[in-house]
């Protein structure tokens, strides 16, 4: 456990390249890590016609961080050590989507592993027809979150450096602000729904979420960039990046 962070920063550009190659392909790759072999195997079999690819580890001990995946299911107990504290560290080094899998229906145990990064928490036992339909919910949102800079004749921003620039001035953005301004640059021209909003970016596991949130966030993020214009409210539906 000691050197995952060290493995993971040392094949960190590497493995960024790589990943960018793999989930260009149709076949996306699951790193599943569950001690339990008749589990392990079933979530396999049940997904192995789809368009997924799979690395079974049984241990924390045989997870290698330098291999590209595009998701990770991870137990939290397992024989060599504790889930959450592998995501502890895990989270330092990447943000590769996590959904974990635990026999105990706690809610504080929930609200750790969504609080240490996990993207989804799924408790034992479970149909592999939900689990298939949560990785596909992890995998979707992710995806919208794909690329990492736009300019335009008034705008520059480049979210890997969080570097924001309107008409040349530099503007700070909080990281909810740099959430939504993602979603509507890498979908713009294209209307996303309020709850399609919330959803994607207050991803801390909490059941209810006042939709003023997303107005407010809305109205600061325009005003920040002077972007009124650029941020449009499609109204009874939601908001839209107008690139001109």
């Amino acid at each position: 456990m000691g050197g995952l962070l060290e493995k993971v920063e040392s094949v960190l550009d590497t493995g960024k390249l790589m990943n960018k190659n793999l989930t260009s392909q149709s076949r996306r790759h699951i790193t599943i890590i569950e001690d339990d072999k008749a589990l392990n195997d079933g979530i396999v079999l049940a997904l192995k016609n789809t368009e997924f690819t799979f690395t079974q580890n049984y241990s924390l001990g045989e997870f290698c961080a330098g291999d590209p995946t595009d998701l990770i299911i991870l137990d939290v107990n397992l024989p060599d050590g504790s889930g959450f504290d592998f995501l502890r560290e895990y989270r330092e080094a990447s943000d590769t989507p996590v959904i974990i899998l635990t026999a105990k229906d706690l809610e504080t145990d929930e609200v750790t592993g969504l609080t240490l990064g996990a993207d989804d928490y799924i408790t034992k036992p479970f149909s592999l027809m939900v689990l298939r339909a949560r990785i596909d919910k992890v995998l979707q949102k992710r995806q919208m979150f794909s690329g990492n800079s736009y300019s335009d004749d008034e705008y520059s921003f480049d979210f890997d450096r969080m570097e924001f620039l309107a008409r040349g001035m530099s503007v700070e953005l909080s990281k909810t602000e740099q959430k939504l301004l993602r979603l509507l640059i890498q979908n713009r021209e294209q209307t996303l729904t309020r709850d399609m909003l919330i959803d994607a970016i207050w991803t801390d596991g909490a059941e209810y979420v006042d939709e003023n949130a997303l107005s407010v966030t809305i109205g600061r993020l325009r005003k920040k960039l002077s972007a009124t214009e650029r941020i449009q409210t499609v109204y009874g539906i939601g908001y839209v990046w107008r690139s001109r």
